[in-house]
């Protein structure tokens, strides 16, 4: 493991601010920055970015988070925090948290408010402990990664989300939908060193984040060698596969979810690992598959690497035993 990152408090922090819900509301999540900043005698530096630029901003901000010996940190939603996450990690230095999205697993997990006020003032006097992190295809993941029917899901999900709203009542009502149409199947080859298997299924689904799963009613197993308590040195990750199954099994296995008992469904087939390659059988001329990562989806070429990182991320948040965490 490398060495945790100094902080020099009189550098000026990095924010990184997704302003792609409007001027307004970025310009309110400088405000609350800004106050927390004075009123604990700090400084900062508050870059405002647009969704296609985002990537470039972050990298800009760690670099000189890593040069000043500072923190870069993410003030949006999910995407967001996986763009910054991508970009410290790339630079080694410290990164912080102001969530903004629905879900807010990696924020909650490691005790991060999801209030933007409470997180802005927390992070000021919090020192940077390690994380564990995940990556396919060298790509960062926080939370999740997968192909399959849970892209479609997240395509879904945007979609009613720009016509009925932001709420988890909607993100709920789309995967339903989403499920009950599901038809498309996978042809997957998978490698995880001498073992290989041949598997058919509408989903894999990798998870990063135990809040997540243990919601989902998938427990994360506890590696022989690992401490059930340890976060970011557990030595596995979880993927799930779903099988092809029928309308009636769909919806038996929507009620399971709705219950937080997934891992008892018997369509629900579920296994821990390090270091995974899944090869797609795709359609001819088709070089890439869709995939999604921490909420955002694009396409990556064949064949999938899934890996638990050496290095982890190092994240500004409350010591594990600290009053200043929050309830899972």
């Amino acid at each position: 493991m490398s060495a945790c990152p100094a902080i020099d408090p009189a550098a000026p922090l990095q924010f990184v601010i997704n302003s792609a819900s409007g001027s307004h509301d970025a310009h309110r999540k400088g405000e609350i920055i800004e106050q927390a900043l004075q009123a604990a005698g700090r400084r900062g530096t508050l870059r405002f970015s647009q969704p296609a630029e985002l990537a470039q901003v972050a990298q800009q901000a760690a670099a000189s988070a890593s040069a000043e010996r500072t923190a870069v940190v993410a003030v949006g939603g999910d995407g967001t925090l996986n763009t910054v996450a991508q970009a410290a990690h790339a630079a080694g230095c410290a990164m912080g948290v102001v969530p903004q999205g629905t879900f807010n697993y990696f924020a909650r997990t490691h005790g991060i408010p999801g209030d933007p006020a409470e997180a802005a003032r927390g992070l000021l006097g919090w020192t940077p402990l390690p994380v564990r992190v995940a990556a396919i295809n060298e790509r960062v993941f926080l939370v999740n990664a997968s192909v399959g029917l849970y892209p479609d899901l997240l395509e879904d999900r945007e979609a009613y989300k720009a016509r009925f709203g932001r709420s988890r009542w909607v993100a709920l009502w789309s995967a339903a939908v989403t499920l009950l149409r599901a038809q498309r199947q996978l042809r997957l080859h998978i490698e995880q060193g001498s073992s290989v298997q041949d598997v058919r299924t509408l989903t894999l689904f990798v998870g990063n984040n135990r809040l997540q799963l243990e919601q989902l009613g998938v427990q994360p197993l506890v590696h022989p060698l690992s401490d059930a308590a340890q976060g970011p040195e557990d030595d596995c990750i979880t993927a799930v596969m779903l099988r092809p199954i029928g309308m009636l099994s769909m919806l038996r296995l929507m009620l399971h979810g709705a219950m937080g008992t997934l891992g008892e469904a018997q369509s629900v087939q579920r296994f821990e690992f390090r270091h995974m390659v899944v090869r797609p059988t795709l359609a001819h001329g088709r070089r890439g598959v869709k995939v999604a990562f921490d909420g955002e989806v694009t396409r990556m070429r064949a064949p999938l690497d899934f890996r638990v990182l050496e290095r982890p991320l190092y994240l500004l948040m409350p010591q594990p035993n600290s009053t200043d965490r929050i309830a899972e």
